[in-house]
């Protein structure tokens, strides 16, 4: 009976971690898109009116939205649950997929170094 006890409090605790990761995983990334964004030179927009806050709403969470407004284009992330968007132009969006593809070939190195370490 013991040992019932002990094995449902391991697998209690193994099913909460596992939970809490794929929970952190996910923030993470929201983090690391808007860390990516702020470094390759966005700037942290908050809506003052209104019709500015709507517009924020329209946008596609999670993914950045290319607008074009008085002959220039704008790249805009909206971050809705802080109420700001991070805007920045062709310059910082080229900047930020450099930066993606940085960070995707450094985080692929780091997944093959430990699966040779493990070996």
């Amino acid at each position: 009976m013991k040992q019932i006890r002990v094995s449902f409090k391991m697998i209690s605790a193994i099913a909460v971690l596992a939970l809490t990761v794929g929970c952190a995983t996910t923030q993470t990334s929201t983090q690391s898109k808007e860390s990516m964004l702020v470094a390759s030179g966005f700037k942290t927009i908050t809506p003052k009116t209104a019709a500015q806050q709507q517009k924020l709403q329209q946008l596609p969470p999670g993914k950045i939205a290319m607008i074009n407004k008085k002959g220039k284009t704008y790249y805009i992330f909206p971050d809705a649950a802080h109420n700001q968007a991070y805007v920045g132009g062709p310059q910082e969006y080229q900047a930020y997929q450099q930066l993606r593809v940085a960070n995707k070939l450094a985080q692929e190195n780091l997944e093959s170094a430990e699966m040779y370490n493990d070996a």
